[in-house]
């Protein structure tokens, strides 16, 4: 199944000490690039957060955002007395310095930089890891399901780009065939015309008007070029009809090739509806690659 390289997901997981959000984000990416953001004190888990998700994504551009709401937990109110006292006594002495007569106050200490700190206890890492392991597979499914249905609607409009661009390979199939056959007729015809303009009694070398002909058929002959640009359509259908398993890279393989034969087949033409319908191709191919930058 083709998948998207773009999607959200996110879950919720709920603790005796408060909640842990996570938020999966997806962007465009030629590689596999996880971006993991956690609380500070949790950044051993980084390293186990990136493979739970690298090992259900194959390619984009990954931001994983973990939040921790601790409002219910526990917290210690800690009051550096050795460093209140040396407040007061530093504030005192400019005080008299000063000759004010406003006393010291409580609460001018207390405002002054870490005299009261409130902390956290430290958490036991491998049990917040079995709480929020969980919560990464769930956002990480909910990501992916956002991904197939996406890939989803790409797979169905990649099929039908591809179904034109093979009308389009038939209509150059079907005129590459008579361009010879136009191309003897207009050399015959200017061949007699000239030859009359000059009043030459003789009619025109029928063997070398073939070899001509012969000439030209082979410079235009486009009929391998086709055949390898149909074989490239197949091979894209089949790569769509996948169950599972990154198929953009090898898309935009295939795609490259195509634009290979289709300029082969420009070059060689020698008939306006053939180059007509090789710009038409181009066009199609421009917008099938747009389409699978976005395929994972």
């Amino acid at each position: 199944m083709v998948r998207s390289m773009t999607g959200y997901g996110a879950s919720e997981v709920r603790t005796d000490d408060g909640r842990w959000f996570v938020e999966l984000r997806s962007t465009n990416h030629r590689f596999l690039d996880v971006v993991v953001r956690l609380p500070k004190d949790l950044a051993s888990l980084e390293d186990r957060v990136r493979a739970t998700v690298a090992a259900r994504v194959a390619r984009g551009r990954l931001e994983v955002v973990v939040v921790r709401d601790s409002s219910r937990r526990r917290k210690s109110v800690l009051v550096d007395t050795e460093l209140a006292r040396r407040y007061g006594q530093a504030l005192e002495e400019l005080r008299q310095a000063l000759g004010l007569d406003e006393a010291l106050s409580l609460s001018a200490i207390l405002s002054l930089p870490d005299v009261v700190r409130v902390e956290e206890p430290p958490q036991d890492v491998e049990a917040v890891w079995d709480v929020l392991r969980p919560a990464v597979e769930q956002a990480t499914e909910a990501l992916l399901s956002m991904r197939r249905a996406e890939g989803a609607r790409l797979a169905q409009d990649l099929r039908e780009r591809l179904g034109r661009l093979e009308e389009w390979v038939d209509q150059v199939e079907a005129r590459a065939e008579n361009v010879p056959k136009v191309y003897a007729e207009r050399l015959r015809q200017r061949v007699e015309d000239l030859l009359r303009s000059l009043e030459v009694p003789h009619p025109p070398d029928e063997a070398r008007l073939a070899t001509e002909v012969a000439v030209f058929a082979d410079r235009c002959d486009v009929r391998e070029e086709l055949v390898r640009l149909r074989s490239h359509l197949d091979q894209a259908r089949a790569l769509l009809a996948q169950e599972d398993g990154a198929v953009g890279r090898k898309l935009e393989f295939l795609l490259q090739e195509m634009g290979r034969e289709v300029n082969t087949v420009g070059s060689k033409a020698q008939d306006l509806e053939v180059t007509r319908a090789v710009l038409e191709m181009k066009s199609e191919l421009e917008a099938l690659r747009e389409q699978v930058q976005n395929v994972e």
